[in-house]
């Protein structure tokens, strides 16, 4: 069976974004072209490691000493997007792995979201090896700067720290296994 391609060349929108409340967020990565949207769950750490592999990446072009690509040090203001998820939010899979890469002829960042494989125990099999589906975004450089500040911000605006133990602290208190020093 083939697979299924979610794929956005020039979205209109790609963000990280949650539904839920602190504690029990789902995070989705959604990208939007027109009325098509496509919304993938994925992990909080994922969404982080997505957010600073894509900075670095950018950090990395831009030291580059023959740099001849125009990418901004910050996320251009008028790119910022603060805006809730596009509704409805409708899973298409729940992302395992990822993959990021740079297009140098057209200046995009380019993530891929793969499902999470099954656990088949015949997995030598090859016509097993293509995943089911897979989201393609590729983003401009302003775009990709933007995508990782609401990225951190959206991972950072959940349960706060326990400032001994460093476990997040619910509504309901939080018992700390740091025993209290004198």
């Amino acid at each position: 069976m083939p697979t299924l391609v979610h794929e956005f060349d020039w979205p209109d929108r790609v963000v990280v974004g949650t539904v839920g409340r602190p504690g029990s967020r789902t995070f989705y990565l959604q990208a939007r072209a027109g009325s098509r949207t496509t919304s993938v769950a994925l992990e909080k750490e994922q969404s982080a490691v997505l957010a600073e592999t894509i900075d670095r990446l950018l950090d990395e072009l831009m030291a580059e000493p023959d740099n001849r690509f125009s990418i901004p040090a910050e996320a251009p203001a008028e790119l910022v997007d603060d805006q809730p998820l596009d509704q409805p939010v409708a899973e298409e899979f729940r992302t395992g792995s990822m993959r990021l890469s740079w297009e140098p002829r057209t200046l995009q960042v380019v993530v891929e979201a793969f499902p999470i494989a099954e656990d088949d125990d015949d997995l030598d099999d090859p016509d097993d090896a293509e995943p089911d589906e897979v989201l393609v975004v590729r983003m401009p450089v302003g775009t990709a700067r933007a995508f990782v500040q609401r990225t951190r911000a959206v991972v950072g605006s959940g349960r706060p720290a326990c400032p001994r133990c460093g476990a997040p602290v619910d509504e309901d208190g939080h018992r700390c296994e740091q025993p209290d020093v004198l």
